[in-house]
Formats: C-alpha cells, sequence, structure tokens
C-alpha cells in the first residue's frame, strides 16, 4: 500500500472520529436542556408569571393579560420553559463546543479563549438581566400610558411571550458585542485604530440594527442601540489589553520552544 494511500486512510479516519465527537458532544448538550426543561416544566406557569410581571405591574386596576388561543394557556409556558432551559444550558453547550476545538488550538490561544468563553457567558446573561430589570419596565410603562383613555389593555399571553423573547434574544446577542470587536481584532482582520475611525458608520449602524430587531418605536430602538455603542467602545478598550498580552504570551512560546 502507498504512502498516498495510508495518508488518505488516515484522514478518513481523522474526519470520522471528529465527527463521532461532534455528534457525542450534540447529543450531552441536547441531554442537558431536556434535563433542565423536565425540572422546569413543573414551574412552568409561575415562570410565566415572573415573566410578565414587568407588564402586569403597570397594568390599569381591574385588567388582566388574556389568552385569545384555546391552546395558549399551555403552549405560551411550555414554549417560555423550553427557551428558559435553553438559555441556563448555555454554558454546558459552550463547554461543550470548547471541548471540541480547544485541541486543534496553541497554548497562548487557549489562554486568550478561556476568558472569552467566560466573558461571553457572563455578557449573555447580562444582556438578558438588563432586557428583563431595565428595558421592560421603561418599555411597557411608556406603552401602557400612551393609549387612549377608552382602550382597555388586555394583552395576549402568546403574543406577550413573542415579543419579550425577541428582546430577550436580541439583548443577549448585543452584549456579545465586546466579544466580537475582540476576535476581530485578535484575528488580524481590523485593528482598534481602524474601528475607531468608522464610529460615526457603527452608530448609525447600531440604530439600523435596533430599528431591525426591535418594535417599530424610537424608545426600544434607542434602548438597543445605545448600550450596542457602548459595549462597541468597551470591546475596543478591551481588545488593546488582551490583544497586547496574548502577543506578549505567543512571543513568550516561541522563545521557549526555540
Amino acid at each position: 500500500m502507498s504512502d498516498t494511500q495510508n495518508n488518505q486512510e488516515e484522514k478518513e479516519l481523522t474526519l470520522t472520529s471528529h465527527l463521532v465527537e461532534l455528534r457525542q458532544r450534540l447529543i450531552r448538550a441536547l441531554l442537558f436542556i431536556l434535563a433542565i426543561f423536565l425540572c422546569l416544566f413543573y414551574f412552568a406557569n409561575d415562570l410565566y408569571t415572573i415573566v410578565s410581571e414587568p407588564l402586569t405591574d403597570l397594568l390599569p386596576a381591574g385588567t388582566t393579560m388574556i389568552a385569545t388561543d384555546v391552546t395558549s394557556p399551555f403552549f405560551a409556558p411550555f414554549k417560555l420553559t423550553i427557551i428558559l432551559a435553553l438559555f441556563l444550558a448555555m454554558p454546558f453547550i459552550l463547554h461543550q463546543c470548547w471541548s471540541f476545538i480547544s485541541p486543534g488550538l496553541y497554548r497562548h490561544e487557549r489562554r486568550l479563549a478561556i476568558p472569552l468563553l467566560i466573558s461571553s457567558i457572563f455578557l449573555f446573561y447580562a444582556g438578558l438581566a438588563f432586557a428583563y430589570f431595565v428595558v421592560f419596565p421603561l418599555l411597557f410603562g411608556f406603552f401602557t400610558t400612551v393609549g387612549p383613555e377608552n382602550v382597555a389593555i388586555m394583552t395576549d399571553i402568546g403574543s406577550y411571550l413573542n415579543f419579550v423573547l425577541k428582546l430577550f434574544f436580541a439583548f443577549g446577542v448585543v452584549f456579545e458585542i465586546p466579544i466580537a470587536t475582540m476576535l476581530l481584532i485578535w484575528s488580524g482582520i481590523t485593528t482598534p485604530e481602524a474601528l475607531r475611525s468608522k464610529r460615526p458608520f457603527i452608530i448609525v449602524g447600531c440604530f439600523v440594527v435596533g430599528m431591525l430587531l426591535t418594535p417599530p418605536d424610537m424608545i426600544s430602538q434607542s434602548l438597543l442601540a445605545v448600550p450596542m455603542w457602548l459595549l462597541f467602545e468597551t470591546g475596543i478598550i478591551m481588545s488593546r489589553v488582551l490583544v497586547k498580552k496574548s502577543t506578549e504570551d505567543a512571543d513568550t512560546s516561541d522563545i521557549v520552544s526555540e
């Protein structure tokens, strides 16, 4: 058997082993999500009550949320529990992703990736908390006071859930901007100076993204766009420190290897 055939078989074996490992990690992640869902499902109605409090606390006296669909009282809490299980399982999912890709990284790359991984988890949850504790009270406080006096506010539970999940996802992703900024600079695609020179375009882009990801009103758009810009500036500041440290670690590793 020739060397070419041996190399081809080794490549196929390596690819197969990677696919098997990827499949195993995906199954572990799905089972972990399922386990969290089963633990939370008994409290599904209580969880929905907690999520709906930013609106129900501001509703006029004598008004409540309603269910316009026969299946909404069951499926709305059910859907919320699935999404919440996914959010809570995020650290485990990211750990599985990290365990899959880390063997292919250099030592100095792993040193930088670990704090980025931890920071991404923290920022994602920070985005969810910011949406719940800051954005929702301001947003619903505005919407519940600007309507005509002869219109009773009775929001459908399914529509409300879709609305808040969209905002949760938007703010969770937006709060990852510092990580994305640092990765772009670390990979050499751009530099802090180049990003700062494009600041006016990025600010406009933040408001465009806010317009696309939030309801069509200036309040929710601004509540998303302004944090996006501030997080972008934070990413530039942090990248200058971390990328410099990563470069120093890489140089040290090269010296040691020599």
